[in-house]
């Protein structure tokens, strides 16, 4: 659905109001996905500073959380909206919870760049730095499907999570081997493990996105369906 569609369903001020919530998703989601941009970098190339503002501007994610969450309130209480208006407050309420979710997640990854064993773990941040620039990619495509509210754009991102998994899950066998081959790595690589598992929880919070938006245009909760099922309603 175009935006020309988007403002069949609403009017004036009332339009003016969702069009700014809106446009304050799609800051925090540029402040989101700078955090696990830096966050990445920040483990690449244990640059301490990096790290630490990763950390400390957390808060303005989650102060955007709030105020948006906010509006949503008194929208739905000033404006008692239905149908589509619903929809849209609804995609707009579940996914400021996810992009706090990962901003939470880039905080993370910024206190493993901290941490003492961090220049210890070498080539295997490599492989972490791969699943992190795969994640900070499907983010800022799910993103611009929010931007655009492409159904389409949204089925398709939601489908490449499954690469996220395949990739993190080559991860972890790979790191598994490491431990059984050295037990006195496994401290390093223990942290790399829960880094890795912070970047698998972004892929699960970009499709949950991907999903308000298929909501949002489509009226259609894809949640639990398989693929069969959701490739029938692509269409």
């Amino acid at each position: 659905m175009d935006n020309q569609n988007l403002k069949r369903h609403i009017s004036g001020q009332f339009n003016t109001e969702l069009d700014n919530i809106r446009n304050r998703v799609l800051l925090m989601g540029g402040l989101v996905e700078k955090q696990l941009t830096d966050a990445i970098v920040a483990i690449s190339t244990l640059e301490q500073p990096l790290a630490e503002a990763v950390i400390a501007n957390d808060a303005k994610v989650n102060a955007f959380e709030v105020l948006i969450d906010e509006e949503c309130t008194r929208i739905i209480a000033k404006r008692q909206p239905a149908a589509g208006d619903l929809r849209l407050i609804f995609a707009i309420s579940k996914t400021v919870t996810d992009l706090e979710r990962i901003g939470d997640s880039a905080k993370k990854l910024a206190k493993v760049a901290l941490e003492k064993n961090a220049k210890s773990q070498g080539n295997l941040l490599v492989s972490l730095e791969n699943l992190g620039r795969a994640c900070i990619a499907l983010l800022h495509e799910v993103l611009d499907c929010f931007a655009r509210m492409d159904a389409k754009g949204a089925f398709d991102v939601h489908s490449k999570d499954r690469l996220i998994d395949a990739q993190y899950e080559s991860m972890m066998r790979e790191l598994m081997t490491y431990m059984m081959e050295d037990p006195r790595s496994i401290p390093s690589i223990m942290e790399v493990m829960w880094a890795a598992r912070a970047l698998e929880r972004v892929g699960d919070r970009v499709q949950n996105i991907a999903e308000y938006v298929i909501y949002f245009v489509r009226g259609k909760d894809i949640r639990h369906l398989d693929d069969e099922q959701i490739a029938l309603l692509r269409d």
